[in-house]
């Protein structure tokens, strides 16, 4: 008889299955020499070279001068390999350029600070875990191996990143996931299964993902136990 790992399992990948079948941004309207500029440097995903919306920095930017791939520092919850991959406008590939990456763990809390998170007591003033930095390589693309990222009250699941261009800010946004699978794996899965309340915001109420946009959702497939997400970043130098 299934235990119920086997069936969490096979629910998640009929979940992915279903969620392949959404496109991750629609390209109604995209020139065709931005679809086949896009074809020809092999992007991360579907999308095309477009600009990226700014969003919100959020009251948790530090820079712990921390240039790692792996960000977690033990931090228990479904495993995510977050690719960035940073274009310009007109699909040429933006080598070493800083990005930094940072998110709230399963109990909705951030790194570095003291009174946040859902319960807005929680101090991890002196903690580093969730945030890192990468640098582009040739075709644009750093990743970061992490967490699939919890929540808080107010938000929807979310990461957020910074790139940098000769130290010098050119973008500051936020990374959305397929509310679908959020709330498979907050319901299903420890540690996230474990918080007592349920969450109140999703992309389709959440003011700042409205904001940003299709282009802002990542394309996102299973790993066996883990998840691989990725997303084109278009910058204006």
């Amino acid at each position: 008889m299934p235990g119920r790992n086997t069936r969490v399992t096979t629910n998640r990948r009929r979940l992915l299955q279903h969620l392949a079948l959404i496109p991750a941004a629609t390209l109604t309207g995209t020139p065709a020499w931005a679809e086949a500029a896009a074809t020809g440097i092999g992007l991360v995903t579907p999308a095309v070279c477009l600009v990226t919306p700014e969003a919100t920095e959020g009251p948790y930017y530090i820079d712990p001068k921390l240039v790692r791939a792996d960000i977690t520092e033990g931090k228990t919850g479904v495993g995510l390999d977050m690719a960035l991959q940073v274009v310009s406008a007109d699909c040429t590939p933006v080598k070493n350029a800083r990005v930094d990456l940072w998110h709230c763990d399963a109990a909705g809390n951030y790194s570095g600070f003291g009174q946040q998170g859902s319960d807005e007591v929680s101090d991890t003033s002196k903690q580093t875990f969730l945030r890192g930095t990468q640098f582009t390589g040739e075709i644009g693309v750093c990743a970061f191996q992490t967490i699939y990222p919890g929540w808080y009250r107010g938000r929807t699941t979310h990461l957020h990143y910074k790139v940098f261009l000769d130290d010098r800010t050119v973008l500051t946004s936020q990374i959305f996931l397929p509310d679908g699978l959020s709330q498979f794996i907050y319901e299903k899965i420890a540690p996230y299964n474990e918080r007592p309340n349920t969450r109140d915001v999703f992309n389709s109420n959440d003011g700042i993902a409205q904001d940003a946009g299709d282009g802002a959702h990542a394309a996102i497939r299973e790993l066996g136990e883990r998840y691989a997400a990725a997303l084109v970043v278009g910058i204006k130098p």
